[in-house]
């Protein structure tokens, strides 16, 4: 079974922001909503351990639902820019930008495409979450 690790390296009001890692290579971004105690639709997943399965969404078309989520479910991995596209799922990119003044990703269904690249084929992978923030060197 493949596995992909999240390495989130930012989070503030713009989102949680990672990078997608696959055989110790990065390859792509993402962006997911704050940490706001895991609640539905508002937040980011809890850093752990998950299992993907393959789905066919009716918005998002073939793409990868993150199970086993603690009192979550349909946490889907898609295309997208900012951290109102997104209601507690994964978005994918390429690299990190402003767009109309919001911090978030571009290239997204180019990092998504490459993601589902690496995927294809695959039924399930294994997902590792890691928080890897920075303090603050301001303070």
């Amino acid at each position: 079974m493949k596995t992909l690790i999240i390495r989130r390296i930012a989070t503030g009001e713009s989102g949680t922001f990672g990078v997608l890692i696959y055989k110790n290579k990065p390859f792509a971004l993402t962006l997911e909503r704050e940490w706001l105690d895991n609640k539905r639709r508002v937040s980011c997943i809890p850093s752990g351990n998950y299992k993907c399965n393959r789905v066919n969404s009716p918005a998002f078309g073939h793409t990868f639902e993150i199970i086993n989520v603690p009192g979550r479910s349909h946490i889907l991995f898609h295309k997208g820019n900012t951290d109102s596209d997104t209601a507690g799922c994964v978005l994918v990119g390429e690299q990190f930008g402003d767009i109309k003044g919001d911090s978030g990703i571009l290239s997204s269904k180019a990092g998504y495409n490459e993601m589902m690249g690496i995927m294809n084929g695959e039924i399930t992978f294994r997902l590792i979450i890691v928080n890897d923030f920075l303090t603050d060197l301001n303070e």
